[in-house]
């Protein structure tokens, strides 16, 4: 497992009846986790005293629970002196995932210890985890996301991070139509991370599903690969789209043409209260 085990900051207290107790920077939030499907006898007390809690709804979607929680905070990532912006918002986010912080970790050592600039381009990208991360380590990065309001908490992401002059484009776009007009112009990068919904809806209504569309997504994106990229990656969390489906892909496309190796494995937090380790997710990995 890829287990991101460097954070100070963000702890997984519990995990237990389909709920994760965590603390983030020191505000206890309890949400729900389709993976937890497995009983504690002895639950952490602070699920009941947590200052705030995602509730489901019958009827789809949900909400937080009345909580103290202020409107926004900071929480950083002390390893790679990263500082991210924490809001809760609907369908239980907090504006992070803090378990790709072993991908951050990863690639982060890869781009500072290249003697050339690596352009990367960083698609789904949400609100900027990995961009700020390959931002850090010395990498020009291309950030799109088609969602205005992720691409401004990026943003601000960035400023907390001392990165607002970092070479870092930001594009609201469709992620297919943006690769699309990049292979157009002639545009490349040296390396690809991706990070796409399990479903979502193009601008003309077209559906994504990311069992059924990863691997020509990830043909596509060969096109704005340079002559000599570094790495690939692709993130999921998409339920039954295994690391070894994901890593397959990566091997008949990018190892076929540029060598190098692949290697796949679900994404962990450590839960603190048992010393296991929760399942969030898979990345395959590719590399030169």
């Amino acid at each position: 497992m890829f287990l991101a085990d460097g954070w100070s900051s963000y702890k997984l207290i519990d995990a237990s009846d389909g709920k994760r107790l965590e603390s983030w920077g020191g505000y206890t939030l309890v949400r729900p986790d389709p993976q937890v499907i497995w009983h504690s006898e002895t639950p952490d007390r602070r699920f009941k005293s947590a200052d705030a809690v995602y509730i489901r709804s019958k009827k789809g979607g949900g909400a937080w629970s009345e909580n103290n929680l202020p409107e926004s905070w900071i929480l950083e990532y002390e390893r790679l002196g990263l500082k991210f912006l924490i809001k809760p918002m609907g369908f239980k986010h907090t504006g992070l995932f803090p378990e790709q912080a072993v991908n951050w970790d990863w690639f982060y050592k890869l781009i500072s210890s290249q003697n050339r600039e690596i352009k990367v381009l960083n698609l789904f990208a949400y609100t900027g985890g990995a961009t700020v991360a390959a931002a850090k380590a010395g990498a020009k990065v291309c950030h799109v996301d088609a969602s205005r309001g992720m691409v401004a908490q990026a943003k601000e992401n960035a400023a907390l991070c001392g990165l607002e002059d970092a070479p870092i484009r930001y594009i609201v776009d469709d992620c297919q139509k943006f690769v699309e007009r990049e292979i157009r112009r002639g545009n490349t990068y040296d390396a690809i991370i991706m990070d796409p919904p399990s479903y979502g809806r193009g601008p003309n209504g077209q559906i994504w599903r990311c069992e059924e569309n990863i691997d020509s997504f990830v043909k596509l994106c060969m096109g704005v690969l340079s002559e000599n990229p570094l790495f690939v990656l692709i993130n999921s969390y998409t339920t039954g789209l295994s690391p070894s489906a994901m890593g397959y892909i990566l091997e008949t496309t990018v190892k076929k043409q540029y060598g190098g190796s692949v290697i796949s494995d679900e994404v962990g937090l450590p839960v603190e209260s048992t010393g296991a380790a929760l399942p969030c997710g898979s990345a395959a990995r590719w590399t030169k």
